[in-house]
């Protein structure tokens, strides 16, 4: 049978799964990141990068790439010829500034010492000054497009870390010829062409770029308003031509047909944002169900049939995830991040904090945690607000505390859902995916339980990575529509999904317990909950 080849960028690594056209997963690789997440010192640097720095390495992303695919095929026994289709996810926003032939700006030796010239990981989070002046701006001239987000943009977005170079590093932002999300880059450094041509993803500019197919980007008098550089950056600095994830960008160019092990021509879907990719890759074709993909953060996505414009939503974009949907995008900052955060600072492993946190009642024995150790996410959309734990008692261990953080997390969840109930987006059904509930099934029991709601764990480990493929099955036209294409490739064979169903017995405590978080969240973050 025709395979196709997903490759899902993650925070750490890139990993690569080889997928029939039936979704039999022939082989999967990942190769980690050489220089990881750039957070303390700039690669040949002395100096040590803000505490609020998050970059990495545009080469790493390609070495890792052809590292990974090259381990897949030589596992499968495949030849690259076998691969009929390549699809791309990317975290986002993660973005760079390049030259127009796509070099990034960090490899030239005049920038290399130049932290702002580095491509900005999702989670950098530098351009908080800068984020709350483009929100305070933008609804101060009701800009029409703070209704496609909820009201606030977000600190990780695309205008926002440009501003921040802007204004902290000017000579960068003078030098940089194109600005684009680095799932874009990379599909442009497989498909080749000059920047007028490259291909931009509609679903990361349509969530985190503040663009949408009729008004196009924010109009030339905003920008102006927000710093006067900035006025025609549509036209100086943003080329290229908008495809939607599924459409194909290209056939891979000759070069990257020998980096990779593939054959030459072979087509190259748009990228789409790695969160996203988690819905086909769950086998969610349907509206109303969402899908929890669970990692180093969290995105909660779900298609409807309805469109509805909510306070604390900041993505709601019409065919965003899917054709013929409008799509929802919700998430949570820190989850598997915050889980390995725990572990270190206690020294215990997460199997041993697991197996003793699951033995312990709901509530954590009267320990409350506030789930904002990398900000709020949805609702509230400010990366500035901190976590907490309250009603620490001298008889709580580290197991109180995971298990804790475990709840908050669960009740930051059970907000979301209510938050999108309320406004008149149906929830039926939730859907887990990433690496998260694989290795960590006890985070899947809490939110169930908080939930008061079945979780299914889709069998699929790589979900990301398996809607990437149906992508580039999409992009090489080898189904007639996504639909039957998420059918055939991500449909769960009978037995092989795993179910989660909530314990009633704990449904009394946690809605008394989610009280006491709402309230914590009105207390920490001064703003009125939604």
């Amino acid at each position: 049978m025709k395979t196709t080849l997903g490759l899902d960028f993650g925070t750490e690594s890139v990993r690569a799964l080889l997928v029939t056209l039936d979704g039999t997963e022939l082989a999967s690789a990942s190769a980690p990141y050489a220089h990881g997440q750039i957070t303390r010192q700039l690669p040949g640097a002395t100096q040590t990068l803000p505490l609020h720095y998050a970059l990495q390495h545009p080469l790493d992303w390609t070495a890792a790439a052809a590292q990974a695919t090259q381990a897949a095929l030589q596992q499968a026994g495949l030849a690259g010829s076998a691969v009929a289709g390549i699809g791309v996810d990317f975290t986002s926003c993660t973005m760079l500034p390049t030259l127009r032939d796509g070099t990034p700006l960090c490899l030239l030796a005049e920038f290399a010492l130049t932290p702002l010239a580095w491509p900005k990981l999702w989670k950098h989070h530098g351009a908080r000054e800068q984020t709350a002046r483009l929100n305070a701006l933008a609804h101060a001239r009701q800009e029409p497009f703070l209704q496609r987000y909820g009201g606030a943009i977000g600190l990780e977005w695309f205008f926002p870390k440009i501003l921040e170079t802007l204004e902290v590093s000017p000579a960068v932002y003078a030098a940089t010829e194109v600005w684009l999300e680095a799932g874009d880059w990379l599909v442009w450094q497989l498909v080749g062409g000059p920047a007028e041509a490259l291909v931009r993803s509609t679903c990361q500019a349509g969530y985190k770029g503040m663009w949408s197919p009729t008004e196009g980007w924010p109009s030339p008098d905003f920008l102006h308003a927000l710093h006067p550089a900035l006025r025609d950056i549509a036209s100086e600095k943003l080329p290229g031509r908008f495809l939607a994830p599924g459409s194909s960008a290209g056939g891979l160019s000759g070069s990257a047909a020998a980096l990779l092990g593939l054959a030459e021509g072979t087509p190259v879907s748009a990228a789409t944002i790695d969160a996203h990719a988690g819905v086909p890759g769950a086998g969610a074709a349907e509206p109303g169900t969402l899908v929890l993909v669970l990692g180093t953060s969290s995105c909660h996505m779900l298609n409807s049939l309805s469109e509805r414009t909510i306070a604390g939503v900041a993505g709601i974009v019409p065919n965003g995830i899917l054709p013929g949907y409008c799509g929802y995008e919700t998430g949570q900052a820190a989850v598997g991040d915050a889980f390995d955060w725990l572990a270190r600072l206690t020294g215990q492993s997460l199997a041993t904090l697991g197996s003793d946190a699951a033995a312990l009642p709901p509530g954590a024995d009267g320990l409350l945690c506030l789930d904002w150790l990398n900000g709020c996410r949805t609702p509230l959309m400010d990366g500035s607000l901190k976590g907490a734990f309250t009603g620490l008692a001298l008889h709580h261990g580290p197991a109180h505390l995971y298990r804790a953080l475990l709840e908050g997390s669960a009740f930051g969840l059970r907000w979301i859902v209510e938050l999108l109930r309320d406004g008149g987006v149906p929830v039926l059904r939730f859907v887990a995916t990433g690496g998260l509930p694989h290795h960590n099934p006890l985070v899947v029991q809490v939110y169930a339980d908080v939930l008061g709601a079945e979780i299914t764990v889709h069998p699929s480990k790589q979900g990301p990575a398996l809607g990437a493929a149906i992508l580039g099955a999409l992009a090489a036209g080898l189904f007639p529509s996504p639909g039957e294409a998420i059918s055939a490739m991500a449909t769960p064979k009978p037995g092989t999904a795993a179910l989660f169903s909530p314990n009633p017995a704990h449904a009394p405590a946690y809605d008394r317990i989610y009280g006491e978080y709402r309230h914590l969240t009105t207390m920490f973050s001064g703003k009125a909950a939604h």
